[in-house]
Formats: C-alpha cells, structure tokens, sequence
C-alpha cells in the first residue's frame, strides 16, 4: 500500500494550497479516484532561510525527524512544498528510504529552454544557497536574481505577509516585484516560494509568465504516484 507523503506546515497555508492542486490535478470522478495522501503538517520547524543566512538556528534535525514520521507511515514518495528546506535535500534524501521528489528540478523541468530571461522570486535564504540557478545552468536557461535592496525587498514582505495571512498586502508587494522584473527585461517569474503563489492571485495582471513550484510540484507528485496506479481502488503495493 503506498501513499503520496505530503512534509508541509512550512506554512500551513502553502501546504492547504498544495494539496489543493494535488486534488485538481488527479483525474477522478468519485472519491475512490483519488490518490491516497499522508501529510505531517509540522509548522514549528525553525526558519530555513534564517539558518541558511546564519542568522537563526539548524532546522535539519526537524527536518529529518519529518522525513522519518513520513516513512514509517507507509508513504511512497515525498513531497516537500516548501522551496527553501530543499537545501538540505541531500540529507533528507540519504535519511528518507522513499524518493524525495525536488521542487526547484520539478519547476525547472516544466520549462522551456525558450523561456528567455527568467527572474527567481525566492527567499533569500533560498537564492543563497542556490539550487534554482544550479538547476536553471543545467538547462541552459538565462536567469537573473532580484536586486537585494529593491525587488528582493518586496518578495521578502511578500512572503512575510502572506505567511502572517495578509493576502491583499502580499499581492501588492509581488506586483511592485513583478513590475520591477518586467522593466528589467524578465519574459518569465520562477515563483520559488510556495506563498508567491498565493499572493499571485491577489496581484493583478502582469505581462510575464508564471511558473508556480507549488503546482509544478503536485503535478510531479500526481504523475509519479498515476504511473504506479495508486489511484485504483483494491491496489495492495
């Protein structure tokens, strides 16, 4: 019996959001349809881009301590939407006997080399430690970074404000952000933070395209587990 393991609480309200796709991209028509889902919603985890900046502290032993809830509950693969903790995916990855799907590969994955030049709207923690521009070279696809003291400042309250429910405010800010990257000569928008998306419907229109990590990762989640046929009702493996 195996189950799409769901590590979230990082925050509560970018896990309902993931989970959320995950139901929308499963193809049912009735209950028995769906694929099975254990989520550990643990939100007192310490901040992740605070310890990657060394400013605040490890967060890998509740991490790992995550990793283990989820595999002795019968999970077959793990999703983790939550961008910045994926600086430790190597040490989830050795603790977790299951698969560890990536966010930033899974994004990544979804676009075109085409994609001409892609801004990365995450944490600063996240852009630090620098697995989306390692997994954007992989592919040969040109990116740029917010400037620190101007568009970075805005994804910060962004997130800030959406983790403190704050919708409205967190769509202001990723509008001011998104309008600097458009005038910076960004076609496109890695939302590397799974609040960006939230504040994404609550922002306006904008010329550039879009990548949601969250969604791209809940379709990965949705395909992996689709190809083992975990949505058919009386499966046993």
């Amino acid at each position: 019996m195996s189950r799409i393991g769901v590590f979230g609480g990082m925050g509560p309200q970018a896990t309902v959001d993931f989970l959320d796709k995950l139901v929308r991209l499963t193809p049912a028509s009735r209950d028995q349809d769906h694929l099975p889902v254990i989520v550990a919603s643990l939100p007192h985890i310490h901040d992740r881009s605070r310890a990657i900046l060394g400013t605040g502290p490890d967060p890998l032993p509740m991490l790992l301590s995550g990793i283990d809830f989820l595999n002795s509950s019968g999970v077959g693969v793990i999703a983790i939407p939550c961008n910045s903790s994926h600086h430790w995916y190597e040490q989830m990855s050795q603790r977790s006997a299951v698969p560890i799907l990536h966010i930033a590969q899974t994004c990544v994955a979804a676009m075109a080399q085409s994609a001409g030049k892609v801004a990365v709207f995450a944490t600063r923690g996240a852009l630090a430690s620098g697995f989306y521009q390692r997994a954007l070279q992989a592919r040969d696809i040109g990116f740029v970074v917010p400037d620190p003291d101007t568009a970075q400042a805005q994804v910060d309250s962004c997130i800030r404000e959406i983790k403190a429910g704050n919708m409205a405010a967190g769509g202001a800010h990723l509008a001011a952000a998104l309008a600097d990257a458009h005038a910076h000569g960004a076609t496109a928008v890695i939302m590397g933070c799974t609040e960006i998306p939230i504040a994404a419907q609550h922002a306006g229109d904008t010329p550039l395209t879009l990548v949601d990590s969250s969604l791209e990762l809940a379709r990965a989640s949705v395909n992996y587990a689709l190809a083992r046929g975990w949505n058919r009702p009386g499966w046993d493996s």
